[in-house]
């Protein structure tokens, strides 16, 4: 019995959990159809005029799955060419009929792996990335047009506002790619060198940004006359944090083509809510050593692998780089984000380790691709050494560790940092609109810094912490009703850490309770949980902790701060230690149950309980909602919120069920699926368990992101891989 329920609770998780995305590792299969017979011609005529129109393919079928009418263009600087059989492609999938997608994406991205023998530094560099700052989702995908193979390509996510919503919860804000656009403008400074220039005249930027918002030229000028004339004043106007974990990622790698080099391009600038400007890292198909302009020429190997980390930072070319290194704080904010990335990919190996993955998933397509740039020879072998005439590509491995070793030895990295320990606060609940006090216990430290917010959205307002000796230090906060996201800074004159090690990204949180609280919320409820009409609409669960009856009358619920009496609760009691659900779908009184006047955006939205006396009570703010997955507090009515499958109208605390989506590039994936012979685990963490169709454990391991396993002595049939608290099914083929 045991064995049929683990059985049923495996296939249930397997099917309703987990859904393949096309940014999925693996190789996708793409068929692009064009009635025009002319089809590459008219391509190259469209690039080479530069007119922005695209030829409108009659279908595009990915995965089986198709869009009609879909715009395809060429793309690309170096990578493209009208000689090539390959080009790279950019599918805009809803160029005709607004809303057609493929996954909730409308444009893909797919790149030809000119730069890269490998054909891994595209996929590996943006894994990594996506670990520490907003980047791109990529995988592969077999390109067929009209029929025939074109070949393999990486398939990127696009920069668009999609992707602006899904990192910056925005999806209006000023948007620019910067790269020399070609355009001439009198009087203004020639090519790239003038990328982090100010102009009065903003009409010059137009030869080095690509603007692709609205007419917002005069505030990205504002934003270039505080890099360069008010820099004490660039954390009002730039994600500082996030643009330390770029330079610091670009530079470690060698991925030189973006902004910390002396010829700045390939990447993007995008304006949040808060009125910051953020770079975002894009084209990283030369990454790990394979762009080298501006650098000594020729740069040899010796000169990739010994790259100066503050790399930019004498060269006025580069005024992002001279400004942000000439304050000591943000260079040990920046060495202590290179340490967290070294520590994490590269003393440890799971880079090559991902690499050698990566590399098995395409092999079978590198050998049978048709219009390949490199011979099978070198695929195989630039992971680890350098090929191309004069071994001008340097292998990835023969790059990375021997720069690790040179990292490790420059005095930065030698130097001790503060250590961080026993962070509580007091009290450890506090009450919305109260005062909690925040301590910590650090060592050789001489500034501890404390940045917190209330919203996801919202930029980390930071304070100054007090020592009170001992190696205490202490700060005290107001909250409103929200649970309160931190994170803890320290340094001294050599370097600083942060806590935890990949904030700002990653943050501590408190909760904000009292005894009625905002327990659970669905807000995007697709099959998961019916009203008494037999409906799937959003809701909101309240938990009342108290050891007595409350009446709600009186109370009220909204998603609106400025309007807090959006929707008033009839006379109705909830009872001790018990739940109360309450509908967003617009119903009002006409069904049963209890249901609001409006509904809740999976995008972004906030939940307010406010009581009789208009003080708000609780208050959730969440963002990018997953289909069917709750928002929950854990523990049940006092603790922080995660995702997790839902508990309607009952306790949280079901731990097995919770669901990292804060990091969903750790989802558990297995490829090749089905297999033969051997599987590739990608996201696992702690024990991976494997059981058969009956529930028997056929292997377990102690695992840390990424294994492989050979599956090729086992009997054909269904399997079940169990990791992180994740269920994946398998076949056995």
């Amino acid at each position: 019995m045991k064995k049929t329920l683990f059985l049923l609770t495996l296939i249930s998780i397997a099917f309703t959990s987990f859904s393949q995305d096309v940014f999925d590792i693996g190789i996708r299969k793409i068929e692009i159809f064009f009635a025009e017979p002319n089809w590459d011609d008219t391509l190259d005529v469209y690039y080479a005029n530069d007119i922005g129109e695209r030829l409108i393919a009659d279908s595009v079928i990915i995965d089986g799955e198709v869009d009609q009418d879909v715009g395809v263009k060429y793309k690309g600087n170096s990578s493209y060419s009208a000689n090539n059989a390959k080009n790279p492609l950019n599918i805009k999938l809803d160029y005709v009929h607004n809303g057609q997608s493929i996954d909730r994406y409308n444009v893909l991205k797919l790149s030809n792996g000119f730069h890269d023998p490998t054909f891994i530094r595209e996929i590996l560099t943006y894994e990594i990335a996506r670990e520490y700052m907003p980047a791109s989702k990529a995988s592969y995908a077999n390109v067929f047009i009209n029929g025939n193979w074109n070949g393999l390509y990486t398939c990127v996510q696009s920069v668009d506002d999609d992707f602006t919503n899904e990192h910056f919860y925005e999806r209006k804000g000023p948007l620019f790619k910067v790269e020399n656009t070609g355009v001439q403008v009198p009087n203004c400074l020639p090519g790239q060198n003038g990328i982090w220039k100010y102009y009065t005249d903003t009409i010059c930027l137009q030869k080095a940004y690509e603007m692709q918002s609205s007419n917002d030229w005069t505030k990205l000028g504002n934003f270039l006359d505080t890099v360069n004339n008010y820099f004490p004043d660039i954390e009002k106007v730039l994600d500082v944090d996030r643009t330390l974990w770029l330079m610091s990622f670009s530079n470690l790698t060698v991925t030189l083509d973006g902004p910390i080099n002396n010829m700045s391009h390939n990447f993007y600038m995008f304006k949040d809510n808060n009125g910051r400007f953020s770079p975002i890292i894009w084209d990283l198909n030369s990454s790990f050593g394979t762009f080298r302009v501006s650098l000594s020429n020729p740069a040899s190997t010796q000169d990739l692998q010994e790259l100066d980390i503050f790399h930019g930072s004498t060269n006025n070319q580069n005024k992002m780089c001279t400004q942000m290194f000439s304050s000591d704080q943000y260079r040990r904010m920046y060495v202590a984000h290179m340490r967290t990335i070294l520590n994490e990919q590269f003393i440890n190996s799971n880079y090559s380790i991902r690499a050698l993955q990566l590399q098995a998933i395409i092999d079978s397509s590198i050998t049978a691709d048709p219009n390949g740039f490199y011979s099978y020879a070198d695929f195989l072998s630039n992971i680890f050494s350098s090929v191309g005439a004069n071994n001008s590509i340097v292998g990835i491995t023969e790059l990375m560790n021997a720069r690790v070793v040179f990292i490790q030895s420059l005095p930065e990295f030698i130097a001790t940092p503060p250590t961080i320990s026993n962070i509580t606060s007091n009290p450890t609940n506090p009450t919305p609109h109260s005062s909690v006090s925040i301590s910590v216990q650090i060592t050789n430290a001489s500034d501890v810094i404390l940045g917190y917010r209330f919203k996801f959205h919202d930029a980390f307002k930071k304070v100054t912490m007090t020592d009170i000796g001992g190696g205490n230090y202490n700060t005290i906060i107001s909250v409103d009703a929200r649970d309160v996201q931190y994170y803890i800074y320290a340094e001294n004159n050599d370097a600083g850490i942060f806590s935890p090690e990949r904030a700002e990204k990653e943050f501590h949180q408190l909760a904000v309770v009292d005894n009625l609280v905002i327990n659970e919320i669905m807000a995007a409820n697709m099959s998961a949980v019916a009203d008494q009409s037999g409906e799937y609409d959003d809701w909101v669960e309240l938990y009342n902790g108290n050891n007595f009856s409350l009446n709600l009358n009186g109370y009220y619920l909204s998603d609106n701060e400025y309007d807090l009496t959006k929707w008033t609760f009839p006379n109705i009691s909830i009872q001790p230690n018990d739940y109360l659900i309450i509908w967003c779908d617009t119903a009002g009184g006409t069904q049963s149950g209890l249901h609001t006047t409006y509904r809740l955006s999976a995008d972004q939205e906030e939940v307010y309980l406010i009581s009789p006396t208009g003080t708000v009570i609780d208050a959730v703010h969440f963002v990018n909602m997953p289909t069917d997955v709750a928002y929950a507090r854990v523990p049940n009515g006092t603790g922080t919120f995660v995702h997790q499958a839902e508990t309607y109208d009952a306790n949280n605390q079901i731990t097995s069920s919770v669901i990292d989506f804060k990091n969903n590039h750790e989802k558990l994936r297995v490829y090749p699926n089905p297999s033969n012979n051997r599987i590739y685990i990608l996201g696992a963490k702690g024990n991976l368990t494997i059981h058969n169709l009956t529930g028997q454990e056929v292997f377990s391991r102690q695992v840390n992101r990424i294994t492989s396993v050979d599956i090729s002595n086992w009997k054909s049939g269904v399997y079940f891989v169990k990791s992180n608290n994740q269920v994946v099914k398998i076949i056995k083929q």
